[in-house]
C-alpha cells in the first residue's frame, strides 16, 4: 500500500472510531446516567397553540403582524371587512326607528280609544236616567189611566218612550263594549311595535357583536408561529388567520417504557437538556402520565424499540420562569428529560439546574 493511501486512510478510520465511541457512550453511558434513582426519555419541547380564526366568513381586510412577532392578550392582530355587517346594522337601525314610531302611534290610539270608551260610558249613564224618567211616567200613567184621569193613548205613550229608552241605553252599552274592544286592538298593537322594537335592537346587537368579533384579537400572551391566511383572501365561517404560541404553557413530552412509567408521580422534579441549549438545564414537573400504554412514536428508530409499550409523560416547565426568559423560549427543539424518581436521591452536577442569567 503506497504511503499516500496509507496518509488518506487515516483520518477516516479515526473518524469512524470517535463516531463508533460516541454512539457507544450516547446508547449505553447515557442509559445508565446519573443512578437508579434516576430515568430519562427523549423528546421535544412543545406549546399550547392557538388558532386565531373568522367567526363569521368573509374577505380579510389586514393583519397587522408577522411572523415570530410577540402579543399580548386583546392585542389586534387582524380585521375582516365589515362594510356588509355595518350596511345591515343601518338597517336595524332604520327598523328599529320605524317600530318606535309604530309603538308611539299605538299608545295614541290606545289614548284616543279609552277617551271614546269613556264618552259611551257617559251616554249610558244618560240613557239609563233617560229610561229611568220614562218608567217613572210610565207608572204613573197607568195609575191615572186606572183612576180613569187619563186617557189610554197616553199611557201608550209612555210606553213606547220606556222602550226607546231601553234601546238607546243598550245601544249606549255596547258602544262602551266596542269602545273597550278598540282599547284591547290598540294595546295590542302596542304590544306588537314593543316587540318590534325589541327585535330590531336585538338584531343591532348581534350586528355589532358580528363587528366587535371580525376584529381578531390575540386570545393571550404569545408568539405569532404562522400566517395561515393573506389580506384579501375570502375566508368561510371559522377560516384560521393566524397560529399563535402560548410561551407560557410549555411543556416537554416524551414516553417511558412500562417497567418505569408505573413508578412516576405527579409533581416528580424533571431536568430538561436540549440539543439546543446542552449547557443549560431547565427545571421542569411532571403534570401528566398517560393511563394507558400505547406503541412508541416513529421517532424511536429501532425496531426492537417500536415494539415496546409506553406510556406518554409531560413535564411542565413553570410560568414564572418562562416569562422571565421568554425570548429563549423555542418549540419543536429536542432533548432529554431526566426524572428523579427517588425523592431521597440528590442531582450529579452535570444535571444541576443551570439557567441563562
Amino acid at each position: 500500500m503506497s504511503l499516500t493511501l496509507k496518509n488518506k486512510l487515516i483520518p477516516i478510520v479515526i473518524v469512524v472510531v470517535v463516531a463508533a465511541a460516541a454512539y457507544y457512550g450516547w446508547t449505553h453511558l447515557r442509559q445508565n446516567g446519573p443512578g437508579d434513582g434516576f430515568v430519562s426519555g427523549n423528546g421535544r419541547i412543545e406549546a399550547t397553540e392557538i388558532n386565531v380564526a373568522a367567526k363569521t366568513g368573509g374577505r380579510l381586510e389586514d393583519i397587522l403582524v408577522n411572523e415570530g412577532d410577540f402579543v399580548k392578550a386583546g392585542q389586534l392582530l387582524a380585521k375582516m371587512q365589515v362594510d356588509s355587517l355595518e350596511a345591515q346594522r343601518d338597517e336595524a337601525r332604520a327598523r328599529r326607528q320605524q317600530a318606535i314610531t309604530a309603538v308611539a302611534a299605538a299608545e295614541a290610539q290606545v289614548a284616543l280609544r279609552e277617551s271614546d270608551k269613556l264618552s259611551a260610558q257617559a251616554q249610558v249613564a244618560q240613557r239609563e236616567s233617560e229610561l229611568d224618567a220614562a218608567r217613572r211616567r210610565l207608572a204613573r200613567s197607568e195609575t191615572l189611566s186606572r183612576e180613569g184621569a187619563s186617557s189610554v193613548q197616553e199611557m201608550d205613550d209612555d210606553t213606547a218612550r220606556v222602550r226607546n229608552a231601553q234601546a238607546a241605553t243598550a245601544a249606549a252599552r255596547a258602544q262602551v263594549a266596542a269602545a273597550q274592544a278598540a282599547i284591547e286592538a290598540a294595546k295590542a298593537q302596542r304590544v306588537g311595535a314593543g316587540s318590534e322594537v325589541k327585535a330590531a335592537e336585538a338584531t343591532i346587537t348581534r350586528i355589532e357583536v358580528e363587528i366587535t368579533d371580525s376584529q381578531l384579537k390575540a386570545p393571550r400572551d404569545g408568539r405569532v408561529q404562522y400566517r395561515v391566511a393573506q389580506p384579501g383572501e375570502v375566508l368561510a365561517g371559522g377560516g384560521k388567520v393566524l397560529n399563535l404560541v402560548d410561551l407560557s404553557d410549555v411543556y416537554m413530552t416524551f414516553f417511558l417504557p412500562e417497567t418505569v412509567a408505573g413508578k412516576v408521580a405527579l409533581g416528580s422534579e424533571v431536568h430538561l437538556l436540549l440539543d439546543a441549549a446542552p449547557d443549560y438545564v431547565i427545571p421542569a414537573t411532571v403534570s401528566f402520565v398517560a393511563s394507558t400504554a400505547q406503541f412508541t412514536p416513529k421517532t424511536v428508530e429501532t425496531a426492537s424499540e417500536r415494539q415496546k409499550l409506553m406510556f406518554r409523560v409531560k413535564a411542565q416547565i413553570d410560568r414564572e420562569l418562562l416569562r422571565k426568559h421568554l425570548q429563549y423560549v423555542k418549540t419543536g427543539v429536542p432533548g432529554v428529560a431526566w426524572i428523579k424518581l427517588d425523592p431521597k436521591a440528590q442531582w450529579p452536577a452535570n444535571l444541576a439546574i443551570k439557567l441563562p442569567q
